[in-house]
């Protein structure tokens, strides 16, 4: 039931899922208004899909920790559940950000070695893409955090994306090392300390680069770049419909498709002992089922014990 377009964009991209990907779906929240969806749906009878039943939901502007004591079964609380029972291998959801994060991390708990979890954001560059994390799990971090995220971050890309070494930058206001404040300067320590591969401080005008496989930053820091690049998206594709810029017809559908977050569904939640796919409330049908598509993958793939492996190896080095 979360997201801006709930239920029917969400029903709608999971039955795009079941039946593209071949994946078992089950729509967590009130039985009457999801089945509702589903009978004006063709082919929704013959794809993989059952209903848990939910009754409360978490409505966006909710304090999370307030309302998931408040609302036992709430929809985020419920589908979190199943996964850390067994009876689903990963969760999605597009509604409260803080609601699921909390949802997942008491469910599922933290892998070893994660003081902290994460959310992986994926940016368009000119080499590729990019992974930028923390956007939005932790408003406040400490060095080893930041640390941290630059090993599960780098095995998220070498899962996703295939990068051999990822390179991994942190965020910062300059490029020496001695600019930033003193979270990024003794991250900056930490990070050069470690077996990564690590390139540096990056400026937020350089994110989109390419130089980096990995970004890390505090959460905060992370958001504002996010919801930046996006009122950038927004702004640009505003002008060009305007017809203030003269350019090629595909110049423009190139540069949207690059920053379009449908094209990948939405961040996973690095760090806990499971698979937990966070999505943007303004999540289509495209990008729900990119989402579930996804988070199948990395639960099959075994994201969170290959990321615990990479974190057991790091306590090792005693950095």
């Amino acid at each position: 039931m979360g997201g801006d377009h709930a239920p029917r964009v969400v029903v709608e991209g999971a039955v795009e899922a079941a039946a593209s990907a071949g994946i078992g779906v089950t729509l967590v929240g009130p039985p009457d208004p999801i089945r509702a969806e589903l009978d004006r749906l063709t082919g929704a009878s013959a794809a993989d899909i059952r209903i848990v039943p939910a009754l409360e939901t978490i409505e966006m502007g909710e304090s999370p920790a307030k309302a998931l004591r408040r609302k036992p079964q709430a929809s985020i609380k419920v589908a979190a559940d199943l996964v850390a029972r067994g009876e689903a291998a990963a969760l999605f959801s597009a509604g409260n950000t803080g609601a699921s994060v909390l949802a997942a991390c008491r469910a599922f708990g933290l892998i070893r070695g994660a003081e902290r979890p994460a959310l992986a954001a994926i940016l368009p560059t000119r080499r590729g893409k990019a992974i930028l994390l923390d956007v939005g799990a932790n408003a406040n971090c400490r060095p080893r955090h930041l640390l941290t995220f630059g090993v599960m971050g780098a095995v998220y890309a070498h899962v996703g994306f295939g990068a051999a070494q990822p390179k991994v930058a942190l965020l910062s206001i300059g490029e020496e090392e001695i600019k930033g404040n003193a979270l990024t300067r003794e991250a900056h320590t930490l990070l050069r300390r470690s077996r990564l591969e690590f390139v540096g401080n990056v400026e937020a005008r350089d994110v989109y680069a390419g130089g980096a496989d990995v970004v890390v930053c505090d959460g905060f820091t992370g958001n504002v770049v996010i919801k930046v690049s996006e009122g950038i998206a927004d702004m640009v594709e505003a002008v060009w419909q305007g017809g203030d810029v003269d350019a090629p017809p595909h110049a423009f559908e190139q540069l949207r498709r690059s920053l379009d977050y449908s094209e990948y569904g939405g961040a996973p939640l690095l760090g806990v002992a499971g698979v937990c796919v966070v999505g943007h409330g303004r999540s289509s049908k495209k990008a729900v089922c990119n989402a579930i598509v996804m988070a199948h993958r990395f639960a099959a793939e075994g994201l969170a014990g290959r990321i615990e492996q990479e974190l057991a190896v790091l306590r090792g080095s005693r950095v």
